[in-house]
């Protein structure tokens, strides 16, 4: 998945599995067995927000 790690996608900062599968024309399941075993890892959330509720 040299795609992976050497281009960017179209409008979009990371590759998503849906867009590399549309793009590579693989499934998104195919996909993300590939990037496993490859240990490709998401983008980790940056931030999280505490919720407001009163419960």
């Amino acid at each position: 998945m040299v795609t992976t790690s050497e281009e960017l996608p179209q409008n979009a900062t990371h590759w998503l599995r849906t867009s590399m599968a549309r793009h590579s024309g693989l499934s998104k399941s195919t996909v993300g067995r590939i990037w496993r075993q490859l240990q490709f890892k998401p983008l980790p959330a940056d931030t999280f927000k505490l919720s407001t509720d009163p419960c």
